[in-house]
């Protein structure tokens, strides 16, 4: 599609002006600068990660959802698809997964669940440390969720800049938690500060002025608020649905049209980092990297300070089953791409990933060279990205739950329950690359291939940490998270 084409689509989704700015006719200034600005000499990829939260495997329109999201569905046929990127069932343990490289288990118990205690000691190397010796400036603008209080926030792991919250989630007009001790950690570079505005246009504003100041090289990581409950957007993301009958039910049309209007909302910011990054000519030299932190969440209230609405409908993970905070592949399954014009072909990629596999992937790509004793449990998978690895190497990944565990081997997965007062513990198997439903459990069936796998679980957790450190808060966990 030319980008006369991509303007004119842009225009039939009421969306002009993000197309004028995504796609410059030749000789408007933006383009201009673009040109010149690309003809500089090649250098260190900036990278910009992408997190959203709760975001449903069926909630985007490349899995065929209604909801409005022309700009991500662009960059992922236009980019390297990640048919199977796998993270934790919720967001505290996909977020200390991804910005260290290992599997969350490795930090303690606290860290499996949603969890306001600090995650990583002290001097624990992160994706943001680690480019920055490498001559990156680290910015974060969004969701830390990785230690509620200021001594445990982004700065102190390697990040220049950030600006957000500390905590769980945010009401997304009064920028505050639930009640009690994180109800206020709304700030900028871990001072607090009160501002009046939405959320997520608050986030993303931050993030415009970071990709135009164009220090290359340059890694910001802006995990959204969005969509995690309390779910609402301002009112011009919901005209974009006129018309639209989400269910006959008003309460459910209202609690879908909110999360439709809030993933639009979402697909537009995504769309005007682009925009900053063609108008400064950043673009070719710029790797974008989308995912959500968890499958979605099929409904709930909200317990947050303000006065949004419950939602007992939202999210869809179909035809994956399960959701967030469940081990089926509907909670550990994510929609998810990677993009970086004329460095990586479009492609579906089948190959099973790992939120872990980014830090190793990435820091080899900036030149990073790990301490001798730091080993990571992901991948470098950039092999895979590019095509260069065309059929990749058995690998295993390992899901760690307060519930139990995912093994992940050769297309085969055991669920391995933990037996409490209200689960009878046991096991299911299934073969996701035949069944990726999980409609057939095969564990009476295989019981050989059920025991390499828990042999291999026994494996694993060797190498867990089994009590939270003394000093990493008081183990609370964010139960409005589940």
């Amino acid at each position: 599609m030319n980008p006369t084409s991509r303007r004119d689509f842009f225009k039939r989704a009421g969306l002009a002006a993000l197309g004028a700015a995504l796609f410059p006719r030749v000789g408007d200034g933006a383009g201009s600068a673009s040109l010149a600005l690309e003809k500089s000499t090649a250098r260190k990829p900036n990278i910009l990660l992408i997190v959203a939260d709760d975001l449903g495997w069926a909630d985007v329109g490349w899995h065929g959802s209604k909801f409005l999201t022309p700009v991500l569905d662009r960059l992922a046929k236009e980019g390297v698809e990640l048919d199977r990127h796998y993270v934790q069932p919720v967001c505290t343990p996909t977020r200390t997964a991804l910005l260290s490289g290992r599997w969350t288990s490795r930090f303690g118990p606290h860290v499996l669940a949603p969890s306001n205690s600090r995650a990583f000691p002290p001097g624990t190397p992160t994706l943001a440390s680690a480019l920055k010796e490498c001559g990156y400036t680290t910015h974060l603008s969004g969701k830390w969720h990785l230690g509620g209080k200021a001594e445990w926030g982004p700065n102190h792991y390697g990040f220049d800049h950030s600006y957000g919250a500390l905590c769980g989630a945010v009401d997304p007009w009064t920028h505050k938690y639930r009640r009690g001790a994180f109800e206020d950690t709304w700030h900028r570079d871990l001072q607090r500060v009160d501002e009046e505005g939405n959320a997520t246009e608050l986030v993303a504003k931050e993030v415009l002025p970071w990709i135009k100041q164009a220090h290359a090289p340059w890694f910001i990581y802006v995990p959204f608020f969005a969509v995690h409950i309390p779910v609402d957007a301002p009112e011009e993301y919901k005209r974009r649905y006129a018309g639209v009958k989400f269910d006959a039910d008003p309460i459910k049309h209202d609690s879908l049209m909110r999360l439709a209007a809030y993933v639009n909302q979402l697909d537009t910011k995504v769309g005007e980092f682009l925009a900053a990054l063609e108008a400064t000519g950043q673009r070719n030299n710029t790797l974008v990297i989308f995912t959500s932190d968890n499958g979605g969440l099929p409904g709930g209230k909200n317990p947050y300070v303000g006065k949004v609405a419950d939602s007992p409908v939202l999210s869809s993970n179909l035809p994956l089953r399960g959701h967030k905070n469940t081990l089926y592949e509907g909670g550990v399954r994510v929609s998810a791409f990677v993009n970086w014009p004329g460095r990586l072909a479009p492609r579906k990629l089948a190959a099973p990933l790992h939120a872990a596999d980014w830090m190793p992937t990435l820091t080899k790509l900036a030149g990073w060279t790990p301490p001798a004793d730091l080993k990571f449990d992901g991948l470098d998978i950039w092999p895979l990205l590019t095509g260069a690895m065309a059929k990749p190497d058995p690998r295993t990944i390992y899901i760690p739950h307060p519930s139990g565990a995912i093994v992940l081997r050769d297309g085969w997965k055991l669920i391995a329950r933990k037996t409490t007062k209200k689960n009878a513990g046991g096991v299911e198997l299934y073969n996701v690359t035949a069944d990726p439903f999980e409609e057939h459990d095969l564990a009476k069936s295989e019981p050989q291939r059920v025991q390499e796998l828990q042999a291999l679980l026994v494996e694993l957790r060797r190498g867990d940490l089994a009590k939270m450190p003394p000093d990493a808060g008081d183990g609370a966990v964010d139960p409005s998270d589940k």
